[in-house]
């Protein structure tokens, strides 16, 4: 703790705070407590406003300059102080005021206060950096075991294959069946442990875009088509309209087809047989919050995201209440990651219920300044 000392009153305050427990240590000046304050590393600075030299105010604002966040709490003392509202040490940093003569009771509340605050702050630091290492534990672990385990599925997916071969002779109806189930879970299990992989790598900060011109409209209608032979088992439409031209786009096409595929597929999958799901692709024009860009959004007519549930949205591992109509599985991680992808490439994305029922995803992504 340092105290920038003034008058006879010094010593009285001193003995207080030694009494209450506290390690004091005093200094004179402000080029004093400058140079103090690197050695002390103190938890608390009671520095009084009228020093000799640099005054309180200057000495507190290079404290805060020279250690930034890290910087003890800093309390100005003063001689019948009565703080106006342009008062000049307000933007200098200190977290307080006392006024002098001080009282005792008082004095000690304010500052034993601010000392758990800043012990609580620390702790917390703590606990935020632990978290941090054990996070990336995590990510690395997820890593590890997706790698190993994608080898293995393509065999044992291959290895399927292989049986319904007709080279190898024929299968009866159930030995067929069985041989798609294999191959059906196999699938399921790729396309988790691929997702596990594609978070790993975002949440480490491995994944690098491979940034190219290109069009949504190239792969949007791909996309489109391969959703519409999974959409016809259940007698659903998809539609694709394009409002506008659509504009050449810096972006990475796999990662870019990834969420584009998800938001199409993840229609499919909730929607209710019969229904049509709209694909869209817009230009957005300039605006003083945002610069040109192109929008894509698929419109569907399926439950929506229930209100209480919409924060858990875009959050890996995060499964909502409301069932796909045809039975199939989700893992909880595709939103999550296009979410970060979208977020790499500078863009947005969102969800909104229609009133008329049924849900609007969509993302926007900054036209090249090419165009």
């Amino acid at each position: 703790m340092v105290e920038g000392g003034r008058d006879s009153d010094e010593g009285a305050f001193d003995e207080l705070l030694t009494t209450a427990g506290y390690n004091v240590y005093s200094v004179t000046s402000g080029e004093s407590a400058l140079e103090e304050y690197s050695v002390r590393q103190p938890d608390l600075v009671l520095l009084d406003v009228d020093l000799p030299g640099i005054d309180g105010i200057e000495t507190c604002r290079r404290l805060r300059t020279r250690h930034g966040e890290a910087c003890a709490p800093i309390i100005f003392m003063k001689n019948g102080w009565e703080l106006a509202d342009d008062d000049a040490s307000f933007p200098a940093g200190p977290v307080d005021f006392l006024a002098e003569p001080f009282v005792s009771r008082q004095a000690l509340l304010h500052i034993r206060t601010h000392l758990e605050t800043r012990r609580l702050a620390i702790h917390q630091q703590k606990l935020v950096a632990e978290l941090r290492q054990a996070s990336a534990g995590k990510d690395r672990l997820l890593s590890m075991c997706a790698h190993d385990l994608r080898n293995p599925l393509s065999a044992v997916s291959g290895l399927a294959d292989f049986l319904t071969d007709p080279s190898i002779g024929s299968l009866n109806p159930e030995q067929t069946e069985l041989v798609d189930s294999i191959r059906e879970a196999c699938q399921s299990m790729l396309k988790l442990v691929n997702q596990l992989l594609d978070f790993s790598s975002v949440e480490t900060g491995e994944l690098r875009l491979e940034l190219a011109p290109a069009s949504l409209r190239d792969f949007a209608e791909r996309a489109v088509f391969l959703a519409a032979v999974i959409a016809a088992r259940k007698g659903t439409r998809i539609v694709l309209q394009q409002a506008s031209p659509d504009p050449v786009l810096m972006m990475d096409v796999m990662r870019i087809r990834e969420v584009v595929d998800n938001l199409i597929s993840n229609a499919v999958k909730y929607s209710p047989p019969g229904s049509c799901i709209h694909v869209m692709i817009e230009s957005l024009p300039a605006s003083p919050e945002s610069v040109p860009q192109v929008r894509f959004s698929v419109r569907d007519q399926g439950p929506g995201v229930p209100a209480a549930e919409r924060h858990r949205l875009f959050r890996e591992f995060s499964r909502l209440s409301t069932c796909p109509t045809g039975g199939e599985k989700s893992t909880g991680l595709g939103l999550a990651i296009c979410r970060k992808i979208i977020d790499l490439h500078g863009g947005h994305i969102s969800s909104e219920n229609q009133p008329e029922g049924g849900c609007v995803f969509s993302f926007t992504l900054p036209i090249s300044p090419c165009n």
